[in-house]
């Protein structure tokens, strides 16, 4: 018996509905809906917030903050591929032994020969360890701090470095933000409530309440399976090459967790794919939907291989760096983008033709976002504007 084939139409069934973009399937929660796109990006802080506020009845961002900085059910963490998530509590364990704690290995080398190679140490990784320890020591006084004030407050964060000397793009600093990222990494710090309001990036670092003990290779692996199961049980059926692209892995880590699955092969329209054993069944189509969703969302950004959602108008929607702008969805397919203009108003424009009734509940979509963002500019932080929102910017 040949594996199941699972089309397009199903694919996007289950995005509709395992992602709460379908009619029926919100949530008033912050924490659900973080739950179910498994790890919203968060290296654009507006990100966050307007990934929830698509995926509730009616935008809350009183309560993301109150679970991101208040109860810490919400978790901000530098992880898979090195980028920015924020991720459950309930989840955070298992991200920081399956993904973050290598990312922290790798700065630390990294920094550690940054810092040799600029005569600031003759053992990096040494130095390194002794700044984060005083950065350490100042937070355990101090209770918080943003990182200008943990800057001044520590003395070797005050050392300077000069980076790409000689050539056009040099820059110096000092090097607060290198701790800042290693310890963050490790779990040892966190990031508090930011300066200003919910859009805003300057946080206030304060020592975690229980930084995670370091794991074994058998732990380790096991939380590289644990991730990918979640992972496939929000993004599958996928392909081997989307788990890894999403993981940030190597091929022969990625198989490694996904040989401790249960999973079965299937047919994604002649391509072959992955599935939970246990997760196989047909889901059906859920009713009619649209929504707007922010740049970076976890939804577009779920698998690399976009074409059976995307269509051809990546060029469009995606900066050069492959990451994405601001999408209008239909039924489970991008069918345009929208941007923020200069005055403030929520702009929409299709790429498709998707008829009279979408078009207006896209409207309405509109309205909903525009009523998110209030009086704030979104101004794209860790990506650059797609062009089709520069058309919409620019007007």
């Amino acid at each position: 018996m040949g594996a199941r084939k699972v089309t397009v139409a199903e694919r996007r069934a289950r995005l509709g509905v395992r992602h709460r973009l379908a009619p029926g399937t919100q949530s008033t929660d912050p924490v659900a809906v973080t739950g179910s796109v498994l790890a919203l990006h968060a290296t654009d802080p507006a990100t966050v917030y307007l990934s929830v506020a698509a995926r509730m009845p009616s935008p809350d961002h009183a309560a993301v903050e109150r679970a991101l900085y208040d109860t810490g059910e919400l978790v901000r963490m530098l992880a898979m591929r090195r980028t920015m998530f924020v991720v459950t509590a309930r989840a955070a364990p298992v991200v920081q032994a399956a993904a973050a704690d290598a990312v922290a290995v790798e700065l630390r080398r990294r920094y550690g020969q940054l810092l040799k190679r600029a005569a600031i140490a003759d053992d990096g990784e040494a130095w390194l360890e002794r700044a984060c320890s005083a950065a350490l020591e100042s937070l355990a006084r101090c209770g918080e701090s943003t990182g200008a004030e943990l800057g001044r407050a520590t003395q070797l964060l005050q050392t300077r470095i000069t980076l790409s000397e000689g050539k056009a793009y040099e820059a110096s600093s000092n090097l607060t933000g290198w701790v800042t990222n290693v310890l963050a990494a490790e779990g040892r710090i966190l990031r508090g409530r930011p300066r200003g309001s919910w859009n805003g990036n300057q946080y206030r670092w304060r020592l975690a309440d229980r930084p995670p003990a370091p794991v074994d290779a058998a732990t380790r692996a096991a939380a590289r399976a644990e991730l990918v199961r979640s992972w496939l049980l929000v993004f599958g059926p996928a392909t081997l090459a989307d788990v890894q692209w999403w993981t940030g892995w190597g091929r022969g880590e990625t198989r490694a967790a996904l040989e401790r699955l249960e999973t079965v092969a299937v047919d994604l329209e002649g391509i072959p794919g992955i599935s939970l054993a246990a997760d196989d069944a047909v889901v059906p189509d859920p009713e009619p939907w649209v929504a707007l969703l922010p740049g970076l969302d976890p939804t577009p950004m779920g698998w690399s291989a976009r074409g059976w959602f995307l269509g051809d108008h990546a060029a469009r929607l995606f900066d050069r760096t492959g990451n994405v702008g601001a999408t209008v969805w239909v039924d489970g397919r991008i069918a345009g983008g929208w941007g923020q203009q200069a005055d403030g108003k929520v702009a929409v424009r299709l790429l498709e033709d998707v008829g009279a009734t979408a078009r207006a509940e896209i409207g309405r979509a509109a309205a909903r976002t525009e009523a998110a963002i209030g009086d704030k500019r979104i101004t794209p932080r860790g990506r650059r504007r797609s062009p089709l929102e520069l058309e919409l910017l620019t007007g």
